[in-house]
């Protein structure tokens, strides 16, 4: 099992905390589209370390195009020399028409629409083939000498999704080289939805769980004192009650029977009570969601819902300490060799 790290930073601090990351035996390291850009993010972890696997994760896919994260996917695997993963989501509808002002489609169709469009130019690339793809959104049809970058010696990066509902997953699963499992998911969501779904797409393109990665985000509340695990506590108690509140969510709620939290966060939000949506988080709830405990507990729990399923951990620890970072790193390698 490989282990990751997100960057919740601003890009000028990247450089030291990537090469801290790398130094404390780390894997790998992700970008996220929040606050700033992704890719930013991915050039500077890749110009900064030596051997982590850098991907976003997730790049918006649809607040983008087909050719523009072409090019950005085979620039970075050729700046990183190889250890690139072009990690794409779809947002919800709301974000991508009102805050990127793109269409909106069917997303299911769309993305792999876009991630077969990707390949088709990367391929093109790579052998000097006409580029020729033609998909219900995106039409690629023509490229010329001038524009069209020289075989990559690395070869093309991988493609990880994201998804949460049973349709996404399963197109994931088909076309995809990866999943992330999203944070706000627990043993039982992995179990119910996201496997079954996973294993269908496999089944599609006549692959096995050999051939693919799943890469999961996991919700972590943790420290090295009593006041660190508490704030960390209140931070993972927060992000629950925010992802619950978020329509897409919902089948994950339903499958522990709590899907009438999704409307009563939903009518929080409309009235800004975030104070209260934090406080209405169970601990029944924050334990099914959030790995909580002290280092060397949070890292046997980690161990505990991989289950051998998971190649990739990333424990999400929303302030970046990398303190806490270096001491569940030595925790779970212990855990590993146990």
């Amino acid at each position: 099992m490989k282990l990751d790290s997100g960057t919740f930073i601003e890009p000028g601090s990247i450089p030291e905390m990537a090469k801290r990351i790398e130094a404390i035996g780390f894997d790998g390291i992700y970008t996220l589209e929040g606050k700033n850009d992704p890719f930013i993010g991915a050039t500077i972890a890749a110009m900064s370390t030596e051997n982590l696997t850098i991907m976003t994760s997730i790049a918006v896919a649809f607040a983008r195009n087909p050719m523009s994260l072409a090019y950005l996917g085979n620039d970075l695997q050729t700046l990183s020399k190889g250890r690139f993963v072009l990690g794409l989501g779809t947002q919800v509808k709301s974000h991508i028409e009102h805050r990127f002002s793109m269409p909106w489609g069917k997303p299911v169709t769309r993305m792999r629409d876009m991630v077969m469009a990707i390949r088709a130019i990367w391929n093109s690339w790579q052998t000097g083939e006409r580029l020729n793809y033609v998909g219900e959104y995106y039409h690629h049809t023509l490229m010329v000498p001038t524009f069209a970058p020289a075989p990559n010696e690395y070869g093309s990066p991988k493609i990880y999704l994201a998804g949460v509902g049973p349709k996404m997953t399963e197109m994931v699963g088909e076309v995809a080289d990866g999943y992330f499992v999203h944070p706000f998911g627990s043993k039982e969501s992995l179990d119910q939805l996201t496997m079954p779904a996973l294993s269908a797409g496999l089944k599609k393109a006549k692959k096995s769980f050999a051939d693919f990665d799943i890469a999961a985000q996991v919700m972590t509340a943790t420290g090295l004192n009593d006041q660190q695990i508490e704030e960390a506590v209140m931070s993972a108690r927060n992000q629950i009650a925010f992802y619950g509140s978020t329509p897409a969510y919902l089948p994950i709620l339903e499958v522990h029977g709590w899907g009438e939290m999704h409307l009563k966060w939903k009518q929080m939000v409309r009235e800004n009570k975030w104070g209260d949506m934090a406080a209405s988080v169970t601990d029944e709830m924050l334990n099914a969601f959030a790995i909580v405990g002290s280092v060397s507990e949070v890292a046997k729990k980690i161990v505990a819902r991989s289950d051998g399923r998971l190649q990739r951990v990333s424990p999400v620890i929303y302030e970046s300490n990398i303190e806490i970072l270096a001491a569940l790193a030595d925790a779970l390698k212990k855990e590993g060799n146990e």
